[in-house]
């Protein structure tokens, strides 16, 4: 893990036991105790999670001849949801596992008629059901390998401390290594309780990564069977991009509104007053109204340019007409450095990722001409299987970060909001290799 030894696991230890190899110093690490502390309370738990889940199932679907048996069975599932609750809460205690929760009850209607029925189809009682079927015979033989490598381990590393007890008080000289009725081989020599100390060591050390594969296997039921669905992840996830992409919607229509208020809308008011100005001076001083007009001429000029811009920003016409060769060679010859476009496309993607695609290489490239110092940068587009792949690369001073706040944090979220991914290669010094990939739709 990232994390230095003794962070995150509730142990600081001095800094010579830091320096210690991580398989010599696992068996006194903090998360191996507390990995060793859930299996061994996996199994007490276990029996009850299994004693209640299976008493209550099997009663309700005995009484299912009456109409005690529904509520019964309700009953239990609710309580294997409320045990499954406290079985992520170990695991974020002691494994250090993070699951969410999973999709709630969805009731339709009130009352308890309507709480049966959404507890009988959540997907999430069954589970919790199953996990608490599954989780008895792992625990059970999880706690025993645990237990007997730890007491092996430990037993044997400290034979060297406490094997005096065999002569004093049991009448042999130390633990009987084999035996019959006329010969005994007893560990009682000095090189032989050295050899069973140092078997013990062994033990020892691979003890807490037993465990740790153990848990793994925990991990995996409560991450799999206590966690929320796939479907339901995946509903979060839409959930969430619908929210980006209205949020990134309405802010780019206040962004045109702004621009029409700021640029070309006060141009054109500034423009009718002219007119009109220029229209009363007509008869008394023609040559005044000629300049006016010719001012209001480079006015109109000046605001068509700029509506111009604004529909470029938005979806440009060349980008329709020609596709994102043309519409990206387009952008590039507006880049403050030189730039290189190579697009390897056989057909066009649809009109909304090829709008998403061209947006954010401009946007790439208007970040290099504002704040990379490059003199260089290149643009490559081409397809994979069902991703389409952009690559803007520059030799600039580096640095660029995906930090709230930034542009590139926007892009990232407008990408997402898509299942498209931006990855970010951009040391100190550069040069920056920022990648995009967007889902492949044909025309």
């Amino acid at each position: 893990m990232a994390m230095e030894y003794g962070q995150g696991y509730g142990l600081d230890l001095p800094e010579r036991h830091r320096r210690l190899p991580a398989g010599l110093r696992a068996p006194i690490e903090a998360r191996h105790w507390r990995e060793l502390s859930f299996v061994l309370l996996s199994l007490p738990i276990s029996v009850l999670f299994f004693t209640y889940a299976v008493t209550m199932v099997s009663l309700g679907a005995g009484l299912l001849v009456t109409f005690l048996g529904i509520p019964v069975l309700a009953a239990g599932l609710a309580g294997c949801r409320g045990l499954g609750s406290l079985e992520r809460a170990r695991a974020r205690g002691l494994l250090d596992l993070e699951v969410s929760e999973p999709e709630p009850l969805r009731m339709r209607g009130e009352g308890f008629m309507a709480w049966m029925g959404a507890v009988l189809k959540s997907g999430v009682s069954w589970r919790s059901l199953l996990y608490a079927v599954l989780q008895l015979p792992w625990a059970t033989f999880s706690f025993v390998v645990a237990v007997n490598f730890w007491v092996i381990g430990w037993t044997l590393l400290t034979y060297p401390l406490w094997f005096w007890v065999f002569p004093l008080y049991g009448g042999q000289g130390g633990i009987q290594l084999y035996g019959d009725e006329s010969h005994r081989i007893y560990l009682d020599n000095a090189f032989e309780i050295t050899v069973t100390a140092l078997v013990g060591l062994l033990f020892t050390l691979a003890t807490p990564w037993i465990v740790r594969a153990l848990t793994m296997v925990d991990r995996l039921l409560v991450h799999g069977l206590l966690g929320p669905s796939r479907l339901a992840t995946r509903v979060v996830e839409l959930e969430s991009d619908r929210g980006v992409v209205v949020d990134t919607a309405a802010a780019d229509l206040r962004r045109i509104e702004r621009d029409l208020h700021d640029g070309a809308q006060a141009r054109l008011v500034a423009l009718a007053m002219d007119l009109g100005l220029a229209k009363e001076k007509l008869a008394e001083d023609p040559q005044a109204a000629a300049r006016m007009v010719d001012e209001a001429h480079g006015e109109v000029k000046t605001a068509l340019q700029e509506l111009r811009d604004l529909a470029r920003g938005i979806h440009p016409a060349v980008l329709t007409d020609r596709g994102l060769d043309a519409a990206l060679s387009s952008v590039a010859s507006r880049c403050t450095v030189p730039v290189e476009v190579q697009v390897d496309l056989v057909q066009r993607p649809v009109p909304a990722i090829e709008g998403i695609a061209y947006f954010t290489v401009s946007e790439l490239l208007q970040n290099i001409s504002k704040h990379a110092r490059a003199t260089w940068a290149g643009v490559d587009v081409w397809r994979v299987e069902n991703r389409l792949m952009i690559q803007v690369v520059d030799n600039g001073v580096g640095g660029a970060d995906t930090s709230a706040g930034s542009g590139l944090a926007g892009l990232t979220e407008r990408l997402d909001a898509v299942d498209g991914i931006l990855v970010v290669d951009s040391p100190k010094g550069g040069p920056t290799r920022i990648t995009a990939e967007l889902p492949w739709r044909a025309v």
